[in-house]
């Protein structure tokens, strides 16, 4: 079980780090924002066009890139929501348990089936087509806009991370129902389960 929690760990950290950068994604799209308002009332005072379809859409992509990279960390921080009037209050391997069962029937499934989905259409994105040979890749429709396949790739980059935080969630849950970490341990593994003292 030791191993399995230090592989957990490292998935922890991968999520973690890659979370932590999304920060910069938010600051860069704010100022590419700030950017696109400015050069556009400044191109209408002037009479010259400033902007383009390249800087909405690198906003856009940004956006999607903020929101793709955030679910791992979400999840790894437990910051979804829940409705947890009765679970909050239940002991603290019986929630393990409950989380268990839903990260290996439900989340897991999901992500696994998110990646074949949703696999052949990026790849077809990237210009791979169904005999197999290589065209172009799919670009926006928009005067100068970027192309698709790169921003569509983020999908499956976005559900292969959730899948490995699903894993070490699961590790996690099964640490604390088999009693293997102690309670000050999974106290931390649950950190978002304290219940409200009123």
């Amino acid at each position: 079980m030791q191993a399995l929690l230090r592989f957990s760990d490292a998935i922890d950290a991968v999520n973690e780090w890659i979370g932590s950068k999304t920060a910069y994604i938010v600051m860069a799209m704010i100022a590419i924002g700030f950017v696109n308002v400015l050069a556009r009332y400044i191109g209408r005072f002037i009479g010259i066009r400033l902007t383009s379809n390249v800087i909405i859409e690198l906003q856009w992509y940004l956006f999607s890139i903020m929101f793709f990279l955030g679910f791992a960390y979400i999840l790894k921080h437990n910051l979804n929501v829940r409705v947890d009037f009765w679970y909050a209050n239940w002991p603290a391997r019986r929630r393990a348990l409950i989380d268990l069962a839903g990260t290996l029937l439900f989340l897991i499934p999901f992500c696994i089936l998110a990646v074949i989905v949703t696999f052949n259409p990026v790849m077809f994105s990237w210009g791979r087509l169904p005999n197999g040979n290589w065209g172009t890749w799919e670009v926006s429709p928009d005067p100068d806009g970027l192309p698709r396949a790169p921003i569509k790739s983020m999908i499956v980059v976005a559900f292969v991370l959730l899948l490995l935080q699903a894993i070490s969630q699961a590790i996690k849950y099964l640490a604390i129902v088999t009693g293997t970490v102690r309670a000050e341990q999974a106290a931390q593994i649950e950190e978002y389960h304290a219940p409200v003292v009123e």
